[in-house]
């Protein structure tokens, strides 16, 4: 199992210059987790779709559908202390600490394209 965050997610959906290397990601370990964020996350890239005509409303309802399959059962909440202990030792946003206090909680890495989070938690963050 792994975490990755809604980028590393939306690649294995949405054709872009990483999504080789996270299809590669994904045939190694296909047992992805998240905390719940990424649902949020995950919309709010569907919104820019949406708005851009990139994509239609049915497209993004069946790309929401697959994503949810793809972290079904992994999906997890956060604990606030957590969290806000990662901001404090770090200049982490809280969304980009629930994804590292996730990693940590489960004892498995997190796979992020973000340079800030790999940089601020080399011990759990990696590039795919």
């Amino acid at each position: 199992m792994i975490v990755v965050d809604v980028n590393v997610l939306a690649y294995l959906f949405i054709d872009g210059p990483q999504t080789s290397e996270v299809e590669a990601l994904y045939d190694r370990d296909p047992e992805w987790a998240a905390p719940l964020l990424w649902r949020s996350e995950w919309r709010s890239i569907l919104a820019g779709y949406l708005r851009r005509g990139d994509v239609d409303r049915s497209t993004a309802v069946q790309l929401s559908d697959a994503a949810g399959r793809i972290l079904h059962g992994r999906e997890y909440p956060v604990e606030h202390e957590a969290v806000l202990d990662i901001v404090l030792a770090s200049d982490l946003s809280a969304y980009d600490a629930e994804y590292v206090a996730t990693a940590r909680a489960l004892g498995v890495p997190l796979f992020t394209y973000d340079a800030r989070v790999v940089d601020a938690v080399p011990e759990v963050a990696r590039r795919p």
